[in-house]
């Protein structure tokens, strides 16, 4: 199997460190982007010239188009692109002030955007590619304190279902990725925490427990290096993938409840059809 040539935003850190790791290990290229590519240097010292490091503010539109162009200029293609930058943002709807609600998003959403427009021509005229969304757990269920950084997944998630409609055609695949608790920084050093309102202190605190009480069910970040890699492999790759043990559970049990709200409300929703002029 040839050399893939990969594009990994936010791999200073977490995934997308562990994802470049990964690739370069098994002798493929990486374009690596980070916002100070410093902390990319021991890589560089590693693998010498099979790492691109480019530095990227991933909510800079033009500055992405820039990259993306920069590592398939160098490296002549792009097989592979993750969208891996992001970070956390915790605070109760309420609490959450205009700016945080746009970084959360310009980070989360149109970093990817931005990124996956960018690639796309280049996929696109060599007829493959395969473009990799890093969501989350909550890109499928809300929970509370985290009600935005919710919001932007679940923006990631529609846009990335109605891309992979779109460019199948081209020979272009979409994997959503939907990670589970890791032991990462996402909800330390990287998270950012909005102004609290005294009214929630209870909810908060009962929050804060319960996610402390999964502390030790979290997963391995290492773990996600062969799985990352079975999922760029597959000869038809899924649109969307749990990385973790946990996710499935979860998900059966949100889906069945709406599924079941919906029913118990179905015949509200066809009184709101209303009759048919002429019908």
């Amino acid at each position: 199997m040839s050399a893939k040539i990969w594009f990994i935003t936010g791999t200073s850190r977490g995934f997308g460190r562990e994802w470049a790791i990964a690739a370069l290990d098994r002798g493929d290229r990486v374009a690596a982007t980070a916002r100070s590519i410093s902390s990319l240097d021991d890589l560089v010292d590693t693998y010498g010239e099979a790492i691109l490091p480019i530095t990227l503010d991933v909510t800079d539109r033009a500055a992405a188009f820039a990259a993306v162009a920069r590592a398939h200029d160098h490296f002549g293609r792009l097989d592979i692109v993750i969208n891996n930058a992001g970070y956390g943002q915790f605070g109760m709807i309420e609490e959450i002030s205009e700016q945080e609600a746009h970084a959360q998003f310009d980070a989360n959403v149109f970093g990817a955007l931005w990124v996956s427009q960018a690639a796309l021509p280049f996929m696109r005229e060599q007829g493959s590619g395969h473009i990799l969304q890093v969501s989350s757990i909550g890109g499928i269920s809300a929970f509370p304190t985290v009600g935005i950084y919710n919001a932007s997944k679940f923006a990631l998630e529609g846009m990335s279902q109605a891309l992979a409609n779109e460019i199948k055609g081209f020979g272009i695949f979409v994997t959503l990725i939907e990670p589970a608790g890791y032991t990462t920084d996402w909800s330390t050093d990287s998270a950012q925490r909005a102004t609290p309102i005294p009214a929630y202190d209870k909810m908060r605190e009962a929050a804060t427990t319960m996610r402390a009480s999964r502390q030790s069910a979290q997963g391995n970040p290492l773990a996600t290096r062969t799985a990352i890699l079975k999922v760029v492999d597959a000869a038809e790759p899924p649109l969307r993938v749990f990385f973790g043990e946990s996710p499935l559970a979860l998900a059966k049990a949100e889906y069945a409840a709406r599924i079941a709200e919906w029913e118990k409300w179905q015949p509200v929703s066809i009184e709101a059809q209303g009759t048919q002029p002429g019908a």
